[in-house]
């Protein structure tokens, strides 16, 4: 309605310039124009105004039905363009902004399946290097056993040699035993093979008294030897025994000690480890959430300003139509302050021509540029008239 504004407008624009041409050439070579350009109601010019009422009166008619024509002339013109305005506006698809709202739901869900699927791989890599943890746990006291064992082992083997040893030394030492027994019974034997033959050679020519000491007992002797040396072996055998118990007891209680601090060492090493992998594990989490986030941030930084730039965009071409139709209104305010100012000067020109058709005393100049020229004021420029005031 505004572009028909705009055109009835033009079209009161072209009915102006037309009023120039409905003048008398008196009026156009003295340099006449419309009083209702400068505020009154009767015709101003630089010459005189010479003629009869007759006169008067047919050019008031001439007058009245040019304005009339060009009235339903401007009718008609006003009511093609309102047609063709309103075809115009029916065949205009009206501007719909695009709803982005299910995009952005569907944007937030993507968004927050993203998020728990990296919440998910970071539980999962946390449960993995946990699993990892573990494993090194039980390496590492797999490694510790296996170290014991083969200390044990070695141990085993160290107290085997000493069991051979002393395995020898008994054998020795029964061996000795037996040697000496054997000697022993071959002096009994001796003896009594030397006994029997001083006896077979004496027989009973003989027989001699000897005061000597009662006989020695070789069997009690060798009794008390026997059980010497096995009073000695004996006190060797538990010397030995409480040597190698004693060995054995310091050896195990250092490698108990050694055990006992290599463990602690070893639990020290693996909670150690263990607080690092997971520090690492946190800083990598923290890292990851920060690049997510970062992203994130990007992502959002970016649609927010595309979407402000859209809004700009918009708020720009808004603006824009909010001048044009502001010059639009202003222009048309001018033009109807114009077709304002050329109806009261026609409403001014009918009652004067009713005056004179009612033969009221209406007292005009003989001629319309009779009286002279005087500007009430800034008089507007109507495009298309051809009376301006003389120089």
């Amino acid at each position: 309605m505004v572009q028909g504004a705009a055109g009835s407008a033009s079209s009161g624009r072209l009915g102006l310039s037309s009023l120039g041409s409905c003048l008398p050439s008196s009026c156009l070579s003295s340099g006449c124009y419309p009083s209702g350009f400068a505020g009154s109601g009767v015709w101003l010019c630089e010459g005189s105004f010479n003629g009869s009422e007759k006169e008067t009166m047919q050019f008031l008619n001439d007058r009245l039905a040019n304005y009339l024509e060009k009235v339903r002339q401007l009718e008609r013109e006003n009511a093609e363009l309102e047609s063709r305005i309103r075809e115009w506006c029916e065949c205009q698809i009206p501007y719909i902004c695009p709803d982005y709202q299910s995009y952005f739901k569907t944007i937030e869900e993507l968004q927050q399946k993203i998020l728990l699927t990296k919440a998910e791989n970071t539980r999962l890599l946390l449960q993995i290097d946990n699993a990892k943890l573990a494993a090194d746990d039980f390496r590492t006291k797999y490694e510790t056993e296996l170290g014991l064992r083969q200390l044990v082992e070695s141990d085993m083997n160290g107290l085997r040699r000493i069991l051979d040893e002393l395995t020898l030394c008994k054998a020795d030492l029964e061996a000795q035993v037996e040697s000496l027994k054997e000697e022993l019974l071959c002096l009994k034997k001796n003896h009594e093979e030397e006994v029997n033959t001083l006896h077979c050679q004496l027989g009973d020519r003989l027989n001699v008294e000897v005061d000597a000491a009662p006989p020695v007992d070789l069997n009690k002797i060798l009794d008390d030897m026997r059980c010497q040396y096995e009073a000695l072996v004996e006190n060797n055998r538990r010397d030995v025994e409480a040597w190698f118990n004693t060995q054995t007891e310091e050896l195990n209680q250092q490698v108990v000690s050694s055990s006992e601090q290599l463990q602690c060492c070893q639990t020290e090493i693996i909670e150690l480890r263990r607080t690092v992998n997971a520090l690492e594990i946190e800083l990598q989490a923290q890292h990851s959430m920060r690049n997510s986030l970062e992203c994130t941030l990007e992502e959002t930084e970016a649609r927010y300003s595309s979407q402000l730039a859209q809004m700009q965009c918009l708020i720009s071409n808004v603006e824009a139509q909010l001048a044009e139709i502001r010059c639009d209104l202003e222009r048309q305010n001018q033009e109807y302050q114009l077709l304002l100012d050329v109806k009261a000067r026609l409403e001014s020109e009918i009652a004067t021509y009713r005056c004179l058709l009612e033969g009221e005393d209406c007292k005009l100049p003989p001629h319309p540029c009779a009286t002279e020229c005087k500007p009430a004021g800034r008089v507007p420029y109507v495009s298309g008239m051809s009376c301006a005031p003389a120089p």
